[in-house]
């Protein structure tokens, strides 16, 4: 899917301290409210049973990300760069199959390869599997869509390759269906999106 510039914003984290921590305390406005455990997408399916390792483990205690100028300031790089190195095809147009998840191969990649990149790039990083999610969401044209979820202690963020800006989950125009479990990266659960402004409203 094609990078596009459609929204900017703004997000203050000067002052917060650097570190990890296992709770938050912010407005729950700021999180995505999760429903129960729900299906996996097909593809991430496929994914994990092409790349066993990375859907391996599970967590009683997953990891919200305490937010520092240097943090932020990495997930704002980690996106633009991956945006600007993966050129945008469908799985169709280049493995000749719907659906198919997998790492970009030649540069090339939709919306799934440019997630699992940013996330493979920011865990070797340092960054904790537990705050780096999948998220599945409908775009402006009520299409699928996923992007990385990166829960934080100013909310849950949104690295896409729609969008050029990093944003709060919900300054997005999208509706958001279900993301990987914090606690087992091969588990998924349901949101609930119960947001005034949905894709139906942005699209008429």
């Amino acid at each position: 899917m094609k990078t596009s510039k459609l929204l900017s914003f703004a997000v203050v984290v000067g002052g917060l301290a650097f570190g990890w921590t296992a709770s938050a305390e912010a407005s729950p406005t700021r999180f995505m409210e999760m429903n129960s455990a729900t299906s996996a997408p097909i593809g991430h399916k496929q994914f994990c049973s092409d790349n066993r390792s990375a859907c391996r483990g599970s967590t009683s205690n997953p990891v919200v990300v305490r937010l520092s100028k240097e943090l932020w300031q990495q997930l704002i790089d980690v996106n633009n760069r991956v945006n600007r190195r993966i050129r945008p095809m469908t799985d169709v147009a280049y493995f000749g199959r719907e659906e198919y998840w997998t790492y970009p191969v030649n540069g090339i990649g939709d919306c799934e390869e440019y997630v699992l990149e940013k996330q493979r790039i920011l865990m070797e990083a340092g960054w904790p599997k537990s705050a780096l999610l999948i998220t599945v969401a409908k775009d402006i044209k009520n299409a699928g869509h996923a992007v990385l979820t990166v829960r934080t202690d100013q909310g849950d963020m949104i690295l896409d390759n729609q969008i050029e800006a990093v944003l709060p989950w919900y300054a997005t125009p999208y509706r958001y269906i279900k993301r990987q479990s914090p606690k087992a990266p091969a588990k998924w659960t349901g949101i609930s999106d119960t947001r005034a402004t949905t894709v139906s409203s942005l699209t008429n």
